[in-house]
């Protein structure tokens, strides 16, 4: 039981990176129409975006203390960052908590990213065929990672998580079920944080009066447009919204997975899978086959599985993906019409 159960964290944690990003690439296609292709570049971007406020808060100044000598005698070199220096112990708090505090820095940066892309490329392929929009937006992707590799270099860049969640929870503890099955704590804090991001995305869609508009032009743009309501600009800053969730994902992963120039690639392709099995435009079923695939890809890198099946650990997304597409080509909640002509 033990095992059963920390497998269900594992998958629902890595489940939840997946249902982040699916959910903006989802967001994007059932407003705009367009296949985003360069949407976990933007869940990179927002993991460098940690590594960098990091780097910022690392900063240091060194003075030589003749009053104290290194073993060797030579003079101490004394190291204060900045941060420290100037802001005191809120400085030292800010240091720790540099990637939660990094999401804040994030989402003014990955709008403005967001925004741009849009009207900058993207408004151009609104009415060209899919095929062209997955050419230029992958080739955005490339792009960026490239520009990444060029400024960060090629290895991966491990983020701290704060001092007070590096250690391990004993969730069956805090469950009251006596074990104390352990799991760590920033996986847990970052499961609840996609429940909180994905909750917001889709109250905000749902009970506002801008994301009733939102959802009613992603049925019918036209008629929306002839009631007044400037629905291009509506969808422009939803662009910059599924860029903001895709970027503070990212910010918020770090920790479990250290950034490098080809993170985006590598979540790309397991979170449109995800997005097709979900069903393409339903934002409810992104969400849904985020969680389900994450939690059968954790039972499946299981050793007792490995044995039986070696590099099903690999496979299994794709191969759900397959077996749903044959008995439901619209994926599990896909809307009728949706990438059907």
């Amino acid at each position: 039981m033990d095992a059963i159960l920390l497998q269900i964290l594992n998958g629902l944690d890595k489940g939840g990176a997946y249902a982040l990003i699916a959910l903006g690439l989802t967001l994007v296609f059932g407003t705009l129409g367009v296949v985003n292709f360069a949407h976990g570049a933007l869940f990179m971007l927002g993991a460098f975006c940690a590594v960098t406020f990091n780097k910022v808060l690392s900063l240091e100044s060194v003075v030589v203390d003749p009053t104290q000598t290194t073993a060797w005698g030579s003079p101490l070199e004394v190291r204060t960052p900045y941060v420290e220096a100037w802001l005191g112990d809120f400085g030292v708090f800010l240091h720790n908590y540099s990637v939660p505090a990094s999401v804040i820095i994030a989402i003014p940066i990955m709008l403005a990213i967001g925004i741009a892309i849009e009207r900058g490329l993207i408004q151009y392929f609104y009415k060209r065929p899919h095929a062209d929009q997955i050419l230029v937006t992958f080739g955005l992707a490339i792009v960026i990672q490239e520009v990444i590799k060029k400024f960060y270099g090629a290895n991966p860049i491990p983020q701290a998580a704060p001092a007070d969640f590096s250690g391990t929870a004993y969730v069956g503890t805090l469950l009251g079920m006596g074990d104390a099955l352990p799991y760590p704590w920033w996986r847990l804090i970052y499961l609840l944080f996609s429940f909180v991001v994905i909750g917001g995305v889709m109250a905000f869609l749902q009970f506002t009066t801008y994301g009733m508009v939102v959802r009613a032009g992603m049925r019918d743009r036209e008629t929306v447009g002839m009631l007044g309501i400037d629905i291009e600009r509506r969808f422009t800053v939803v662009f910059g919204l599924a860029a903001v969730v895709a970027g503070i994902a990212g910010a918020m992963y770090t920790p479990i997975l250290p950034p490098d120039y080809h993170m985006g690639m590598d979540f790309l392709v397991l979170s449109f899978v995800v997005v097709v099995v979900g069903g393409m435009g339903s934002l409810t079923g992104a969400v849904v086959a985020g969680f389900l695939l994450g939690i059968l890809q954790s039972f499946a890198s299981m050793n007792e599985i490995k044995s039986i099946l070696p590099g099903i650990d690999q496979i299994i997304i794709y191969l759900v993906a397959v077996v749903v597409l044959l008995t439901m080509p619209r994926g599990l909640m896909g809307r009728k019409g949706v990438m059907e002509d």
